[in-house]
């Protein structure tokens, strides 16, 4: 237990440091942008307007409003107090909306198309790497060429791919949106149907490119486990096949675990211009809107609760990593 401990404290202890990290780079990459984004919203509301003093108590107006003729110093302590309070500060394209009810729109769609894709990708593609593993012959000359081909796909390709042919040849599946046009949310049965409908693309697009790196990494575990000392052994003392593949494909699987947690970050990044490519609600297309408008506070917002997202899964596949594998316990305890 003691191992243990120590293992978790300092997982922790990275997690916080990357927060922080992280909290600071999305205050002030944002801003690094060129242009200037108060300029951009005097410009539509001013159209028309010829006075030219009028035009500028407008812009001094939303200058104030937002900060940004505040120092540089004075803007950040003004980004922590949004944050803290949690309504991240008034978006700049959307205003009078707070960044957080604009986030709050979206966040929930992003969540549950990307975390269910994602493992649903990681089993399937683990299951198909083993079964190549243990039957080989056919089954694995056939899967090991497709993996492959699936896993240099970038997820924009795949997505594009999907909507050619499900969407626009086949006409299957709609081609863009959370749900029909013509619906508004509630919870009746067509609206939920809906959902389902538009979901397919889109969650699909993402299980396809996470399955074809799993199955090659998970082959390749398997084959190595396979041939170790161990189940020559354990063969020879005559334990039963079924047994001896149940430990071959937990200690594969245990790799597997950790390239989970080093990949969800692009698979997330990769997920978010699916949701682009079609017109998904999610934050995807909230952070396509926020870098078009230069909402700063947006784009610290959706970047920072990426962030979170993504180091938290991270932090919890570690954890769950240090209770399957008793090998850290007494590396820890060393």
């Amino acid at each position: 237990m003691k191992g243990y401990r120590k293992y978790f404290l300092n997982k922790l202890l990275w997690f916080l440091i990357t927060l922080v990290t992280a909290f600071i780079l999305n205050f002030i990459l944002p801003r690094l942008m060129p242009g200037d984004p108060v300029a951009s919203i005097v410009s539509r509301l001013a159209q028309g307007m010829s006075n030219t003093t009028g035009v500028q108590a407008i812009y001094q107006q939303y200058s104030d409003l937002f900060g940004t003729n505040k120092p540089m110093l004075e803007q950040f302590w003004l980004y922590m107090r949004n944050v803290f309070r949690g309504d991240f500060g008034f978006s700049f394209s959307q205003y009078p909306r707070t960044v957080a009810d604009v986030i709050k729109s979206s966040v929930w769609w992003t969540v549950i198309l990307q975390f269910p894709a994602i493992i649903v990708g990681w089993l399937i593609g683990n299951t198909l790497g083993a079964l190549a593993a243990y039957r080989k012959g056919s089954f694995d000359k056939v899967l090991m060429p497709v993996s492959i081909f699936i896993s240099n796909l970038p997820a924009f390709g795949m997505a594009i791919i999907l909507l050619v042919i499900f969407g626009v040849s086949l006409k299957w599946f709609p081609t863009s949106g959370g749900y029909g046009f013509d619906l508004i949310p509630n919870a009746s049965w067509k609206f939920v149907w809906s959902v389902i409908v538009h979901y397919q693309l889109p969650f699909w697009s993402v299980v396809l490119i996470t399955i074809g790196g799993q199955a090659i990494g998970m082959r390749s575990m398997a084959i190595y486990e396979l041939n170790a000392d161990y189940v020559k052994y354990s063969r020879f003392m005559g334990i039963k096949d079924r047994k001896i593949v149940g430990y071959v494909f937990r200690n594969a699987m245990l790799p597997q675990i950790t390239g989970l947690a080093l990949s969800i970050g692009t698979m997330v990044g990769g997920a978010l211009v699916a949701e682009i490519i079609f017109s998904y609600p999610g934050l995807g297309s909230t952070i396509l809107t926020a870098v078009l408008g230069q909402d700063y506070p947006l784009i610290s917002a959706t970047t920072l609760i990426i962030t979170i997202m993504v180091l938290a899964a991270n932090f919890l596949i570690e954890i769950i990593y240090g209770v399957l594998d008793p090998r850290i316990k007494a590396a820890q305890a060393d």
